[in-house]
């Protein structure tokens, strides 16, 4: 259980930093600050993936609360409006917890009233519920208005964008639809009495999307209010979904959901830390196409080629769940075309984008750790050896965006104005770290997958291809030693691209160490290491450039711009951590002083779980200190290398709870 106390829930700047998330299975979500001050575009009750990942909508933005105790009006809830925050509803707030779900706690005259927010998996549906202690002898009554919108989740709407909101009351409770088209949504409630009078709500503010530099302003509209009276030891309940449920319903939607969560925290080991990871790990693992995928994270991300490789060994295996890494195997085998993965799904359902030159590499790995814990050699023999295999044909005789086999058998890659590789930024029609040539981490990742093809040929019993591939990996072996060692850095280069070298000091060597098939010896991997500690380590993952570097940005922060040129020009990816732990362990065991080392980075992320995205790992953090975090608030990747990394090093974990 994480929680936080009135010295945390009545600061207001301290409250707003800190937000929690329900995922219903589907890529929809519901979400907030933890006083439910909304102050993301991408905050809301009910965002609805309508063609599940993606098509996203925000249909339900918040609930405007009121108390009333023997005819004393207190309101609950907190908004941020153009030009004041009101009502202040924070200042009775004296507590929030996830246990498992967001729960907010209010003391108002000697009165307790808590609020539990829910989503249902599998559907479009959220829960809200009520319960009161010590409203006995007294009047209590609440009232609930909702504010409902209907656009992208990328988007903002005004009132001038809407038209023709109407209201019908149904034997069910209250069906709703904002605008012609738009789905209908459904009120299932226990209340005593219905309010039909509608209002526009005008300018409410959202400071993040302020601070990033998009539009921050919205208007929503509330149809209509329920009043319920409030009696001890009986909640007041409201479902709002796209399909019509008995308000009544909603205590057997709680107790189904906490069964569900349930199970999936008995796979854990007895650790705090890791409990709460797999609690995690659950919210990316969505559908699609009736079967399963990673959505890379929340709030804005799709589900990413790239980051579903890294991400399900971590995600799925680790946590028990080889069916679900099966099926996003298959799933994603599917979409190959011309030998390559798709870099990504596109929000709204268009045609898979293919621009990638690492996805690709990363399913071999993927591909490989799923049967080194699964032992279904089924997949492989049956399912996935011959696609494999024509990968392989594809990048030796080149496909897209010039991905091909070099003469000296090493992998090229690149077309001007187009990035192919993790660190992809890019603002209008410049690249800002293009890596055009042969950027090192694909090496590493070509040399690992020409390596785990020779033993899945093996154990198909494919001799003529087993020595293909094995020739294929000598020869990238011995050309990536000649080619990539920096002797005046005692490190590896960036990207070597014809006779330019490029010496920045980044993460990506890593993987030459890292990888299961790693491409270096024992000597010159501990100075890779040893560059990157010094240079890139930090607390919360490594910086994607040297400070030393006249290039880096120690701060992500700003508008679109600012913030995509530090993308990877220092800011610090989370992930990372995962590899440099693996390396430092491979290189040096599991009894050395750089193994304590990586129990305390391991371990020192129980204090981030407090920090944003509550009980989530964050994307990125500022590259200086003290390493703020930013981007999306819960990234699949990064939760996934934190329980990998556990899971493989059960030695690196601390019996300790977690602690704000």
């Amino acid at each position: 259980m994480i929680e936080f106390g009135p010295e945390i829930c009545r600061d207001l700047d301290g409250a707003i930093q800190r937000e929690w998330l329900e995922t219903n299975g589907l890529g929809g979500y519901a979400s907030s600050t933890i006083i439910g001050l909304n102050a993301r575009r991408y905050h809301g009750l009910l965002i609805a993936a309508l063609s599940p990942p993606v098509k996203r909508v925000a249909l339900l933005s918040k609930l405007e609360e009121t108390l009333t105790i023997d005819g004393r009006h207190f309101d609950l809830s907190t908004n941020e409006y153009k030009d004041a925050i009101h009502p202040q509803g924070f200042r009775h707030q004296v507590r929030f917890r996830l246990d498992p779900f967001p729960i907010f706690t209010y003391e108002i005259a000697d009165l307790k009233l808590e609020k539990t927010v829910f989503m249902v998996h599998g559907t479009n549906t959220v829960v809200v519920q009520y319960e009161v202690e010590g409203a006995r002898g007294r009047t209590v009554e609440l009232e609930v208005r909702p504010f409902a919108t209907f656009r992208d989740h990328h988007h903002l709407a005004r009132k001038t964008d809407l038209s023709n909101p109407a209201s019908l009351v149904s034997a069910n409770g209250v069906r709703f639809r904002m605008i012609d088209g738009a789905p209908e949504l459904h009120f299932g409630h226990t209340a005593d009495a219905l309010d039909m009078m509608s209002y526009w709500y005008d300018d409410f503010l959202y400071r993040v999307e302020r601070e990033r530099g998009f539009d921050c302003l919205e208007d929503l509209f509330s149809p209509f209010a329920m009043r319920f009276s409030l009696i001890p030891g009986r909640r007041a309940s409201l479902i709002v979904s796209l399909t019509p449920h008995e308000g009544s319903y909603a205590d057997e939607l709680r107790e189904k959901e906490l069964a569900r969560r349930r199970a999936l925290i008995a796979q854990a080991p007895q650790n705090d830390l890791i409990r709460q990871l797999f609690a995690a790990a659950d919210q990316f693992i969505v559908a699609r196409d009736g079967k399963k995928t990673i959505l890379a994270g929340y709030h804005w991300f799709s589900d990413w080629g790239r980051d579903a490789m890294i991400s399900l060994p971590g995600l799925t295996l680790s946590t028990r769940r080889f069916a679900i890494a099966r099926d996003i195997l298959l799933e994603f085998s599917r979409h190959l075309d011309r030998g390559l993965l798709p870099n990504r799904f596109p929000d709204e359902g268009e045609a898979p984008e293919y621009n990638t030159a690492d996805a690709t590499l990363w399913f071999f790995e993927a591909v490989r750790a799923y049967l080194a814990r699964s032992q279904d050699e089924d997949l492989i023999r049956e399912e996935l050896y011959e696609k494999l295999v024509e990968i392989i044909r594809w990048h030796t005789r080149g496909t897209r965006f010039g991905i091909r086999m070099d003469e000296d058998g090493l992998l090229a890659a690149g077309e001007a104005g187009v990035q192919l590789t993790w660190m992809d930024a890019k603002i209008g029609d410049w690249v800002v770290t293009p890596r055009c040539g042969k950027p090192v981490e694909i090496q590493a990742l070509w040399y690992n997958a020409l390596r785990t093809m020779q033993d899945f040929a093996q154990m198909v019993a494919d001799s003529a291809n087993n020595r293909w591939f094995k020739r294929l990996a000598d020869d990238v072996r011995h050309q990536f030693n000649a080619l990539f060692w920096n002797e005046e850095l005692e490190c590896l280069y960036d990207v070597v691209d014809r006779d330019l070298r490029d010496a920045s000091v980044r993460p990506n060597q890593i993987f030459a160490v890292s990888l299961h098939h790693s491409l270096l010896d024992t000597e010159r991997a501990r100075k890779v290491l040893a560059i990157v500690e010094r240079e890139l380590l930090t607390p919360r993952g490594l910086r994607s450039l040297s400070p030393r570097d006249q290039r880096y940005r120690g701060r992500y922060a700003g508008g679109p711009v600012e913030r995509d040129a530090a993308y990877h020009q220092g800011t610090v990816w989370a992930w990372l951590i995962g590899p440099f732990i693996a390396a430092c362990l491979k290189i040096y065991g599991p009894s050395s002083e750089k193994a304590r080392a990586a129990r305390q980075l391991l371990n020192g992320f129980r204090e981030h779980l407090f920090e944003a995205g509550v009980g989530q790992v964050s994307e990125i953090f500022d590259g200086d200190a003290p390493h703020m975090p930013r981007g999306c608030i819960a990234q699949a990747w990064s939760v996934a290398e934190l329980l990998r990394i556990a899971d493989e090093h059960p030695e690196l974990l601390s019996d300790q709870s977690a602690q704000p």
